[in-house]
């Protein structure tokens, strides 16, 4: 089946270009200009992955964003012309998978969304099949779904492979550098802070604590580590 894009960008120019260099390269691809509709329309398309510009009219791309993460499993990508670190902090905070500032490389954009479309596809294999459990916490590879005691937690995509990347590789340290390989096939560069927003996201949804986390925990210097123990409560 052919992968959906769905793209939210008022620049009309901009948007025709990427569109024709998405359609060329295989996708098929929606266009939608503002952002107070937007959201709506991406839940009933429910497309593989969103590219979101930040200033939209109607509602910005941050909100949308927002609104739509608790909804919508697939990946959002945020596009802008903002050079805004902390536009780009809020923007993975609130569920964003990716982040790429203007003017569009259209060979980079294509770069990134083929990395984040290739972590959504699913080898077949026993591997696949994989559960790995710590107390009362467990985690599938087949079924992609993870629960902690008697909650099933709702995860995205690129939540979901993290937090199997870490548990996969319980007590042992894996720097964002590792992370990133793995996931995205390119090592960290020193300003990438998707991995930590992300990992910011897991600690909530696992109930761990967030002021002096204890099941992923930030190896000062060297990275993160899954822990083994402290799943029992």
């Amino acid at each position: 089946m052919t992968e959906h894009i769905f793209l939210v960008e008022d620049d009309e120019r901009l948007a025709e270009l990427v569109e024709a260099y998405l359609k060329k390269q295989g996708y098929r691809v929606s266009l939608h200009a503002r952002g107070d509709d937007a959201e709506q329309a991406i839940l009933m398309a429910r497309p593989d992955l969103v590219l979101l510009d930040i200033m939209l009219p109607g509602k910005g791309g941050l909100e949308v964003c927002r609104d739509l993460r608790p909804q919508y499993t697939g990946f959002i990508m945020m596009v802008t012309a903002r050079n805004d670190d902390i536009d780009e902090i809020l923007g993975l905070e609130l569920g964003a998978d990716d982040y790429l500032a203007k003017p569009v490389d259209p060979r980079r954009l294509l770069a990134r969304i083929r990395a984040l479309l290739r972590r959504s596809q699913t080898d077949d294999g026993i591997g696949m099949q994989e559960c790995l459990a710590f107390g009362q916490f467990s985690i599938s590879q087949g079924t992609r779904s993870a629960r902690l005691g008697h909650l099933s937690l709702a995860l995205t995509t690129a939540e979901f492979d993290l937090l199997w990347l870490l548990a996969s590789h319980a007590g042992r340290i894996l720097s964002r550098d590792d992370i990133l390989v793995e996931l995205r096939g390119i090592g960290f560069d020193g300003t990438d802070r998707s991995i930590d927003a992300r990992i910011s996201r897991l600690r909530k949804k696992l109930q761990d604590n967030t002021e002096s986390p204890t099941r992923i925990k930030t190896v000062r210097g060297k990275g993160y580590l899954f822990s083994k123990s402290d799943w029992e409560s």
